[in-house]
């Protein structure tokens, strides 16, 4: 069986690792080449997972003929462009989350693969999450319905850090990173567009130039609602929690992990091959290059949630 072999740009940084750890755990992948800030850091990140090609150069990563798909794990204003210059080279793409920092780079991303026709991912992991996927198979039978979905998503990040600690070269967004998740996983599981959004945001830190507290309120065409609460104030435990309220139950989702209304943990060991969200959305994103269809997470299935921030934005602004 042929393996696909991909290229990871920003191999250095916190989730090019997590994507380089999920790859070597799929029969389908070969990790072929790496790129970085710099060789001594593409190097390390080559030396870790065996990987022969090693770049310092985006432009050369993509114009190797060893590499047939590329994992975008670079800053998100760099996405856009990036993603664009991939699929001129003929490499399909997977971009994180988010796919862009602007409606109007999202549009651009999905017009480019309309017109190459190759594969073309958007990071939304939380489709994928094993707890999140449970949910979505209960809905799917018709076992459940979703009233309200009550989302947090707290931390404590007041200098420019990523997830390994180390200093970030662009800022990161409670708007177009975090709220990009629920505001995706809202319509996802509840099969709705979102038409109705109110937000508010409180004051922008004054070195960071960003809103360090936000809330979002959402509705849906049938009037499932969804309440998020975002802060890089909060000095407790991080992450994002997810509480769905359901006409048949109460669940509350923390990552990969489950649990009822009781904080019973639910078994969701099975629900698919793997209990890492990161390692399923790749495999899903290679499985779709080999069968020709249209991944689980696209960028023009997600296109819609950058069209509700773009939205939020514009009351925030106005």
């Amino acid at each position: 069986m042929t393996k696909i072999r991909i290229g990871v740009a920003g191999a250095n940084g916190a989730f090019g690792m997590k994507h380089l750890e999920a790859l070597a755990q799929i029969p389908d992948a070969d990790i072929r080449a790496v790129m970085a800030t710099s060789m001594e850091k593409a190097n390390a990140a080559a030396d870790k997972f065996d990987v022969p090609l090693r770049f310092d150069d985006y432009d050369a990563l993509i114009a190797s003929d060893e590499v047939d798909a590329v994992i975008l794990a670079t800053p998100t204003q760099m996405h856009a462009d990036q993603g664009c210059k991939a699929m001129d080279a003929g490499k399909h793409v997977f971009v994180e989350i988010p796919m862009a920092d602007s409606l109007a780079d999202s549009q651009r991303l999905l017009a480019k693969q309309e017109e190459t026709g190759l594969v073309a991912v958007a990071g939304h992991v939380r489709r994928f999450n094993p707890s999140h996927q449970w949910v979505n198979n209960e809905i799917t039978a018709g076992k459940l319905s979703i009233q309200q979905m009550d989302v947090q998503t707290y931390f404590f990040r007041r200098t420019n850090m990523n997830a390994k600690g180390e200093p970030r070269s662009w800022t990161d967004h409670l708007l177009w990173h975090h709220a990009c998740h629920t505001i995706d996983l809202f319509m996802y599981q509840t099969g709705e567009m979102i038409t109705e959004v109110h937000a508010v945001q409180g004051p922008k830190h004054p070195d960071l130039g960003i809103a360090m507290d936000m809330s979002i309120i959402m509705k849906t065409p049938s009037s499932k609602i969804c309440t998020l609460s975002l802060s890089f104030n909060n000095d407790g435990p991080l992450g994002t929690f997810f509480r769905y309220i359901c006409d048949n139950g109460t669940y509350i989702a923390r990552y990969d992990d489950l649990f009822d209304g009781r904080d019973v943990q639910i078994d969701v060991s099975d629900v698919d091959v793997s209990m890492n969200g990161i390692e399923l959305i790749d495999r899903d994103f290679i499985a779709s290059i080999k069968e020709g269809r249209e991944p689980k997470s696209s960028i023009r299935d997600c296109l819609p949630a950058m069209q509700v921030m773009h939205e939020i934005e514009k009351k925030l602004t106005d």
